[in-house]
């Protein structure tokens, strides 16, 4: 198909349309209600659902009942307006059904603003409702990937019966770009052997719950949620590499940051600097092992985010003090410029900062300063 000139909130929007999104429940916050806007135009002409619900806590319980169906259900949302589906969420995650998630993130923490951040990083990969489960989570940085992650992000959870969320921040969900839309994918007709659809035909009666009465039953049905995460651990990572063949410096980020950091990098490539750009596509679940085997051969590492520092514990993790990791960060909804990162390059190869001590404290020291 042609490439058209799309905004990332209704490129996804459009893209899930042609996944095969049946069912979609929402409700609108700032800066993804171009998303839930377009939809509710474009459902009802494809003969689908949309509704638009009294609040998030609705939305996400009416997405827990059609999910349960077996149907493609969505709904999309903002920082605040995630925290308030938690609860939703980890009923969805115990029921082991599965259900797309986009989170388009604002500046926080409380009601913030509407400008774009990466601060839900740890409310999506770490944090969520409560109990032992896991989300699979897609960090698209253009509005391509954004079209090509949705799609997939319907296919991964059907495939592991999960959460799966297409993380991104204001910036993309507003921002235009050449893009290309897939081909309508034909609705589905057979539904799983887990869907609750009615008992015609005399057939044995199903039952979808989160509630295990039995500590011995809830047991085993955490083993089993677990054991398929290990699955998706195997099977989903997925990464962007950029000038690593002689790297020996290291620029990450996910999503905006990632796209802005690799525009620093060309810049010093340009200088004659060995740099280059790592970007995970999961960041749930999280590469540990390509940032593991990395820091064994680097000689720095610069971790870009727009937060204080989420995905970096995530690194630092991997890296295990084997090289040094710096950190740059901003905050409130400001988006880092490639300048800016260029400076953290050079003091990353000039400077060659020790392995201990926390690069969020040398970070926020020279924040100060600045401030």
């Amino acid at each position: 198909m042609a490439r058209e000139l799309l905004k990332g909130n209704v490129a996804i929007a459009e893209a899930a349309i042609r996944a095969g999104l049946t069912s979609y429940f929402g409700y609108p916050i700032t800066p993804q209600t171009e998303l839930l806007e377009y939809l509710s135009a474009r459902m009802p002409e494809e003969g689908r659902a949309f509704v638009q619900a009294e609040s998030e806590l609705g939305a996400i319980n009416m997405v827990y009942g059609a999910a349960c169906t077996g149907a493609r259900v969505m709904t999309s949302s903002s920082s605040p307006g995630i925290s308030l589906m938690l609860e939703g969420l980890s009923y969805i995650a115990g029921t082991e059904i599965p259900m797309v998630l986009v989170d388009v993130m604002r500046g926080g923490p409380g009601l913030g603003n509407i400008a774009p951040a990466q601060s839900d990083y740890n409310q999506i990969v770490h944090g969520g409702g409560h109990g032992d489960y896991h989300v699979i989570a897609l960090a698209p940085a253009n509005v391509q990937e954004a079209i090509d992650l949705t799609v997939l992000a319907f296919d991964l959870a059907e495939k592991y019966r999960s959460i799966a969320v297409v993380l991104i921040d204001g910036s993309l969900g507003q921002m235009m770009e050449p893009a290309e839309l897939p081909p309508f994918k034909p609705l589905a007709t057979q539904f799983p052997d887990w869907a609750v659809r009615g008992a015609d035909g005399g057939r044995e009666r199903r039952f979808l719950s989160s509630i295990y009465l039995s500590p011995p039953e809830e047991e085993k049905a955490n083993l089993r949620m677990l054991r398929r995460w290990k699955d998706v651990e195997a099977n989903e990572i997925r990464i962007k590499e950029y000038f690593m063949e002689d790297a020996k410096y290291v620029v990450t980020g996910f999503g905006s940051s990632g796209r802005v950091a690799l525009s620093a990098v060309r810049a010093a490539r340009a200088e004659g600097i060995p740099v280059g750009l790592l970007r995970p596509i999961t960041v749930s679940p999280f590469p540990y092992k390509v940032y593991e085997e990395l820091s064994k051969k680097v000689d720095g590492m610069l971790v870009v985010e727009m937060n204080t520092g989420q995905m970096l514990e995530d690194v630092l993790k991997a890296a295990q003090g084997r090289t040094p990791v710096e950190f740059y960060g901003r905050v409130g909804g400001i988006v880092p410029l490639p300048d800016e990162i260029l400076t953290e390059i050079h003091r990353m190869v000039e400077e060659k900062p020790a392995v201990d001590g926390h690069p969020r404290d040398r970070w926020l020291d020279r924040m100060i300063k600045m401030n």
